[in-house]
């Protein structure tokens, strides 16, 4: 007998009713030579400290660092969890072969891996992988059943994470609680929470010492055209005002005038950053309130699989395009200039070489007509981000005026479309995610080099800003590339191996640190709360609360699921790590405490 295992109840419900098992018994469907049960997510853990040594269920200085030689897990003490694990454990039992059936990443591979441990399968499995819970795909990923060892390396990374996170969690947690916070009151610590409160700290720190500057602009007004002076900041109004007044009374003579055309694609197809930060500018929505969206929308199966870090698709999914398109009925009118001829294969869309467990997401093609509210806006904006990528290019011309005044010299540039390509998808909206930073768009009038006439300068005065406050859009973003500002998607797409966190569990960072009190909400602006500063002012260790240095973490995670660094080695890194900070905070001569 054939056993499934899913992630999800639903799940079940939708590879039961493909597989023909339609009675439903007790924790499971069953047909004909086949049964398909479920987990709800995690059933098992790490096990606890206690659990390795009775000592350590008390938090004492004189126990850290908790170094457990050899990792064990546990079933969560639940009765809803231990009655479904009785289901599946008689199942596997009497199963000839298993079948993975967990969501196709790498904490789905973790969750059933330790289930099927715990159960103690001993039939060979499989694994199903698959990007979209559509009919076809469930039937076309039962037909490219491969062994669960293809995916080793996918659950030694999982592992590895968790470990990590126990090995630091646990024991930083502990001693930071024990030697700077309060009783009844713990400080948390965490692999991927403290870069990421670090992050909101030293930026809220910038914006705090921040000191405003005065400056000053030379503009110009010739042919009701305003040029700005290339000189760009004058630092005193005194030294405004003289080339001001140097230029007043000579006339303006334009010296050059160049004509560009140019070109702009349409935005990337949307990993599930990308997509939770356009909804947080868009709508204001938390990345927890985005991330549970689409997850409704995958289940749903009007979108494929979320939680993905790429937005670029497989090449065999290209011949698939057209009819996605086709049966996007809602969409007909703007999926027709796509369709009307053959749909260009481009590199910046179709990339193998870009993708790891999962594609970009995007529409399936299968009805939206069951969406209400915030998960209709949500699907409205994945499915036209999928149809702009095969829209035309916008084209533009750049026209750029240059003139001198005395000795002070000028420019004015006007951009105008020539073709709107993928932009008439969004109308008067005009994209603002590719036009933020833009140059005003303006038409210039004809100028020719060599004519003169008079003009009227005048100087504007101006104040530095500080930073911006991060949003959880931006913190999202920070989060992606490590701290570093990037507005480039190339770059963006780049830096993503050293990201901290996978874009899965982000959400759930950002909400952890809301609850434990280092953060609070600010309208869209998120503020570190004094406990959160001083958390991060108490600790010395760098690699604890770098992003940069964090994210070299997140590579080797990345590695070891590609199989190009061991698993032992990121442990043993760890718990020297985790040695040398208790040692370091031990040493500690400070007795500041903090209260959270």
């Amino acid at each position: 007998m054939r056993v499934c295992i899913t992630e999800k109840p639903s799940v079940a419900a939708d590879i039961a009713r493909i597989l023909g098992a339609t009675v439903r018994r007790d924790g499971f469907y069953e047909g004909p030579e086949v049964c398909v049960t479920w987990t709800f997510g995690h059933l098992c853990t790490l096990k606890e400290p206690a659990d390795y040594t009775p000592a350590w269920r008390h938090w004492h200085l004189s126990h850290l660092p908790m170094l457990p030689q050899r990792f064990g897990i546990k079933l969560i003490q639940q009765k809803s969890i231990e009655r479904q694990f009785e289901v599946i454990k008689r199942l596997i039992s009497t199963a000839s072969e298993v079948v993975n059936c967990g969501d196709a990443g790498q904490e789905g591979e973790l969750i059933q891996r330790w289930v099927m441990q715990l159960a103690g399968v001993k039939c060979p499995v499989f694994r199903l992988w698959i990007s979209s819970l559509t009919d076809e795909a469930i039937r076309e990923g039962f037909s490219h059943l491969e062994p669960q060892s293809m995916y080793d390396n996918l659950y030694h990374a999982g592992l590895s994470r968790a470990i990590g996170d126990w090995l630091l969690g646990l024991n930083a947690t502990r001693l930071f609680s024990l030697r700077y916070g309060h009783p009844g009151s713990p400080l948390s610590v965490g692999r991927v929470q403290t870069p990421t409160l670090a992050l909101i700290v030293n930026r809220q720190k910038e914006i705090e010492n921040f000191v405003p500057e005065n400056f000053w602009e030379l503009k110009t007004v010739y042919r009701d055209v305003t040029f700005n002076a290339t000189k760009g900041r004058y630092k005193t109004e005194q030294e405004v005002s003289e080339a001001m007044q140097s230029v007043a009374a000579e006339p303006f003579t334009v010296t050059e005038v160049t004509r560009k055309a140019g070109r702009e694609g349409a935005p990337r197809l949307f990993d599930l950053t990308s997509l939770q930060v356009e909804c947080n500018r868009r709508w204001g929505w938390s990345a927890e309130e985005s991330l549970r969206l689409i997850q409704s929308l995958y289940e749903k199966k009007v979108t494929t699989y979320p939680r993905v870090d790429t937005t670029y698709l497989p090449d065999d999914l290209f011949p698939r395009v057209p009819e996605i398109m086709r049966m996007m009925t809602p969409y007909a009118a703007v999926t027709a200039p796509v369709l009307q001829s053959p749909i260009k294969k481009s590199k910046k869309i179709f990339d193998n070489a870009r993708i790891t467990d999962h594609h970009a997401i995007i529409p399936t093609g299968q009805s939206p007509t069951v969406l209400v509210g915030d998960e209709r806006k949500l699907y409205h904006l994945i499915a036209l981000r999928f149809i702009a990528v095969f829209y035309p290019d916008c084209r533009f011309d750049t026209t750029t005026v240059e003139g001198c005044a005395g000795k002070a010299a000028f420019r004015a540039t006007g951009k105008v479309i020539t073709d709107a390509g993928w932009r008439v998808l969004y109308g008067s909206e005009a994209s603002q995610e590719t036009a933020e930073g833009a140059e005003t768009r303006q038409v210039l009038p004809e100028f020719t080099v060599g004519e003169s006439g008079p003009h009227t300068p005048a100087t504007v005065k101006k104040t530095t800003q500080p930073p911006k406050y991060y949003t959880e859009g931006t913190l999202l973003r920070a989060m992606e590339t490590a701290g570093r500002t990037v507005e480039s998607e190339e770059l963006r797409e780049a830096l993503k191996e050293n990201g901290i966190g996978r874009p899965s569990t982000r959400a759930a960072i950002i909400e952890t640190l809301f609850r434990r009190h280092y953060l609070v909400r600010k309208r869209k602006n998120i503020l570190a709360t004094e406990a959160g500063i001083e958390l991060i002012r108490l600790i010395n260790n760098d690699l604890l609360k770098s992003a940069a240095l964090t994210g070299i973490w997140e590579n080797k995670l990345r590695r070891i699921e590609r199989g190009s660094y061991r698993a032992d080695e990121f442990i043993t890194e760890l718990k020297t790590m985790v040695t040398d900070i208790v040692t370091a905070v031990l040493s500690d001569p400070r007795s500041e405490k903090i209260k959270v």
